[in-house]
């Protein structure tokens, strides 16, 4: 058996790279022009698959791209990706050695965090390169910018003095809209507390060569925060809206993930019986029942239970009874053709709004919750492999 029919006999996630590249090449054209282009591939690529994505993002030209961790940096390194890499969370000091030794662009968002990595760059004659983070309204890192006149001509005297600290370069200064998909007043807000401590700075001397702001939706919808660099994150991989999907947006989006998974029984059962732990479902009618391998282990959220259904032969199928660590069951009476090693979709772009709303979540959990069994099938130039 082959690597790939290994991973194509249980439960597997179809990663369409071609789809990808295909979206990199629409967001491009909602960019201003003169706007590079980040790519964010933290958290696994948002369960698609970190590497192989950056690889493909690569080739198709993006200009950066993003991820949440150090570790990851160093990752996309050894794995022979050279585009600029940015780190969106503040990070321990004590990784400043991979920093500089992979050339990770580190956010810097407090005075303490930069002098540690100033030490460490001084006393290595090494340098590292930042982005300063400016809190205008998220609340979670960054140099918070205040509202009094005051207070913003001390911080931004804060930001100047992190920027001439030795041995670390400012190139880019940036912050995260809090609520671009629902308060425009807000992000308009944040874009403006922004741009204010930009200009403060500059009138002190200091020029950054990337400025930005937006985040996948906030660059669809506010033209305005486009700056030196748009952020695509959820909307590379295919969704619009991180509730809804694509159903109001007329971008052509397409999204990346399907998951599937090969029944591994279809069993006729009499009406009264009860389906899975906890007897929570009852057949009202005798009933047949598909048996998929696949449970909250390998990332089917267990709210799901009674609460969703599957696409089997193109059909909607509901999931009864609770969804187990390893299995969850489907009602497929109305497809008599159905067979074990038939192939059951979980989840694609119809589907991930469904199962975000009926989860009480967003697509962005919904995407990343595919767990590490499920092996990623990439399809790439029209070719399956793992």
């Amino acid at each position: 058996m082959t690597d790939l029919e290994l991973a194509l006999s249980r439960t597997w996630a179809e990663i369409n790279l071609d789809d990808l590249a295909v979206n990199m090449r629409i967001l491009r054209k909602t960019l201003t022009p003169s706007a590079k282009f980040l790519a964010v591939v933290k958290a696994n690529a948002y369960g698609h698959g970190m590497i192989r994505c950056a690889k493909k993002l690569q080739e198709c030209g993006v200009d950066w791209l993003a991820v949440a961790t150090v570790p990851e940096g160093v990752e996309l390194r050894k794995n022979g990706i050279t585009l600029p890499v940015l780190c969106l969370g503040q990070a321990d000091p004590g990784l400043a050695s991979l920093m500089a030794d992979y050339r990770i662009t580190q956010a810097v968002g407090d005075s303490s965090n930069a002098k540690a990595l100033s030490d460490y760059a001084q006393s290595a004659g090494k340098v590292i390169s930042i982005h300063i983070k400016v809190d205008t309204g998220m609340s979670r890192t960054g140099f918070w910018w205040p509202s009094d006149p005051d207070s913003k001509d001390l911080t931004a005297r804060e930001i100047f003095g992190v920027c001439n600290m030795p041995g670390l370069y400012a190139e880019g200064m940036f912050t995260h809209f809090a609520a671009a998909d629902g308060d425009s007043d807000f992000t308009r807000l944040q874009l403006s507390r922004l741009l204010e401590a930009r200009d403060y700075l500059r009138e002190m001397g200091r020029e950054f060569e990337l400025v930005h702001a937006a985040a996948s939706v906030g660059v669809l919808d506010y033209p305005a925060a486009h700056l030196d660099m748009g952020r695509f994150g959820l909307v590379l991989y295919g969704y619009a809206s991180t509730e809804t999907g694509n159903e109001e947006s007329k971008l052509g989006l397409h999204p990346v993930m399907t998951v599937k998974s090969r029944i591994t029984a279809v069993r006729t059962l009499p009406a009264g019986t009860t389906i899975s732990y906890g007897r929570t479902y009852t057949l009202r009618r005798d009933s047949v029942i598909a048996v998929i391998p696949a449970g909250y282990a390998d990332g089917v959220h267990r709210v799901l239970s009674n609460n969703y259904g599957v696409k089997i032969h193109g059909a909607a199928c509901p999931v009864l009874g609770r969804v187990c660590m390893d299995m969850m069951m489907a009602d497929v009476t109305a497809l008599p053709s159905v067979k074990a090693g038939d192939v059951a979709v979980l989840l694609d772009g119809e589907l991930a709004p469904i199962a975000a709303k009926n989860a009480g979540t967003i697509i962005h959990e919904i995407v990343c919750s595919p767990s590490a069994r499920v092996p990623r099938v990439y399809i790439d130039g029209g070719k399956m492999s793992v």
